[in-house]
């Protein structure tokens, strides 16, 4: 039976000043999964993601990491940032170490670990985030994406079971997207349990299996990929937007094409060419006059249409790639 990680139940937080953040927070996330929090900007995910490792003190409500309320003792809190990992929203937030082999083995350092495991945890951190050879390197030299990387295994360093990080794509050009991206994926296929939190819908589409849709402090929505972002009435209520690919079908939908809604580019692509299989095999029966040919076409059926469309597709790609 799969373990519930974190949980939290009727949890809420007023800061200092007595601004309201967040309010009757519900969450139950389970040992291996890709968790995405949604929301637009102020929506409280930041200060959420500051509970799961006792940076944040609930004012209401609890939160309990494998199964045990957080008591928020010294010793505990230790334990706690060793399991869960957070990786800022900006990584200047979090490198601060005049090298990039400093500023990873702090965190080591500080476990009192001996000088060897924190080199091993160090050389083992940054190859998985493909750092080497940048050791001597100070972190305000490296490029956005090097510094979100350098960040990553700077939590890793400390063999966490979980990773929780704050809009990890956020201003990073597509191959730094597909760098951190990649890396998430390889920590996931090895049983780590990975939570974000972004707007980017697009990203989130293909990265998480379970979503929570956060608004004005509040959880609004939760559920898979498909059953959120198919419920445009809550996406809009928290200003947020379907995927680009699923807009479009649902554009297509309305002006009565026969479509299923897909949330990837690649789903969508495939779907729209069944939709224009299914109107050509259509336009076909009509336009074709020999009665022989009319009846191999209807005892090929629409099915068969559809498969000999993608083996032509097929067909077409190795002419060309060859």
């Amino acid at each position: 039976m799969t373990r519930t990680i974190i949980q939290t139940e009727n949890m809420g937080f007023t800061y200092p000043d007595g601004t309201s953040a967040l309010q009757n927070i519900n969450i139950e996330i389970k040992e291996g999964e890709r968790v995405a929090v949604i929301g637009s900007n102020g929506a409280g995910k930041s200060t959420l993601f500051a509970h799961f490792n006792g940076i944040n003190k609930p004012t209401s409500g609890h939160i309990k990491i494998h199964g045990k309320p957080m008591t928020y003792r010294k010793e505990e809190l230790l334990q706690i940032r060793q399991k869960v990992g957070i990786v800022f929203q900006n990584p200047d937030d979090q490198l601060f170490a005049p090298t990039v082999i400093e500023d990873v083995a702090f965190g080591p350092m500080n476990l009192g670990l001996s000088e060897d495991e924190v080199d091993g945890r160090v050389e083992e951190a940054l190859k998985l985030v493909g750092m080497t050879g940048l050791e001597k390197k100070a972190p305000h030299h490296l490029s956005g994406g090097q510094k979100k990387r350098v960040a990553i295994a700077g939590i890793l360093a400390m063999r966490p079971e979980i990773m929780v990080l704050d809009e990890p794509t956020t201003g990073l050009d597509p191959t730094g997207v597909d760098q951190i991206m990649k890396i998430l994926y390889m920590l996931n296929k090895e049983a780590m349990s990975i939570i974000i939190a972004s707007h980017d819908v697009e990203m989130v589409t293909q990265f998480a299996d379970k979503i929570f849709v956060l608004h004005d402090g509040e959880i609004i929505g939760q559920g898979t990929t498909e059953e959120i972002f198919n419920d445009c009435e809550t996406l809009y209520k928290a200003h947020l937007r379907p995927p680009k690919s699923a807009e479009l079908l649902y554009m297509l939908k309305n002006e009565g094409f026969p479509v299923n809604i897909k949330l990837t580019v690649d789903e969508a692509y495939h779907e729209i060419l069944h939709a224009l299989g299914s109107q050509s095999y259509h336009n076909l029966l009509h336009l074709v006059k020999d009665d022989l040919h009319h009846k191999l076409l209807h005892s090929l059926g629409e099915d068969k249409y559809h498969e000999l469309l993608h083996l032509l597709e097929e067909n077409q790609k190795d002419v060309t790639s060859s």
